[in-house]
């Protein structure tokens, strides 16, 4: 069973997301909060899998109460459930520790899936939000040479491979096709190179990838 929190200051929402989760068969509201302060009082108390944040709440800023509820959580992951121009800021909330982003306009079904993928561990990121970031992004990286870094020291040849993949953005099944290997095997490598880059999740393995250097974005014409 998944514990989900659910930061948003409206009543109504707050009840809208209970109906949801407590309609599906492996999640489950552990509590509410309607501001920023009372989240990471939450967290701290309850320790959910994952804490789901309306960054539309008025009461809510967005950068701040992420990074204080990923301080306070241990291994509570947050999920942001935000507006289409979020792009102005997603780089900073991943800074802070976000595991993903789904749009306000995201289907029920979507937004389960981004709850089970954020609490297993992997990255959520809107698909029009992702191209809008890799917009963003392209071209500052052209003529940068790899970055070293004593987290990379610590990696196996092919576990530095499975880290480039995890910044394209591949799927465990998508990687271990790329390398042949078994999806277990490639869940254990997955695990030891988190480990040792000190990454919560994917999503920080990806910043970590683009910040070295080992992923750049393709640029589009």
């Amino acid at each position: 069973m998944i514990s989900v929190l659910v930061v948003d200051s409206q009543p109504l929402q707050r009840f809208g997301f209970r109906v949801l989760l407590d309609s599906a068969p492996d999640t489950e509201i552990v509590g509410e909060a309607e501001s920023a302060s009372e989240a990471v009082r939450r967290t701290t108390e309850l320790r959910p899998d994952v804490v789901l944040v309306d960054l539309r709440a008025p009461a809510v800023n967005g950068i701040e109460v992420v990074r204080r509820i990923v301080a306070a959580g241990g291994r509570s992951r947050v999920l942001v459930l935000t507006t289409a121009d979020a792009d102005r800021y997603a780089f900073s909330l991943l800074g802070a520790g976000a595991s993903g982003f789904l749009l306000d306009d995201a289907r029920p079904e979507e937004l389960l899936a981004g709850i089970r993928a954020v609490a297993a561990g992997d990255a959520v990121i809107a698909p029009a939000l992702t191209r809008r970031l890799l917009d963003a992004v392209a071209g500052q990286f052209d003529d940068d040479p790899v970055r070293e870094d004593p987290r990379l020291r610590s990696l196996t040849r092919r576990e530095r491979e499975i880290l480039v993949a995890i910044g394209h953005g591949l799927t465990n099944g998508e990687i271990a096709r790329r390398f042949t290997l078994s999806e277990s095997t490639v869940k254990t490598h997955v695990g030891r190179v988190l480990a040792k880059i000190g990454a919560r999740d994917r999503i920080q393995a990806v910043i970590l990838a683009y910040d070295l250097r080992l992923t750049r974005p393709v640029q589009r014409c």
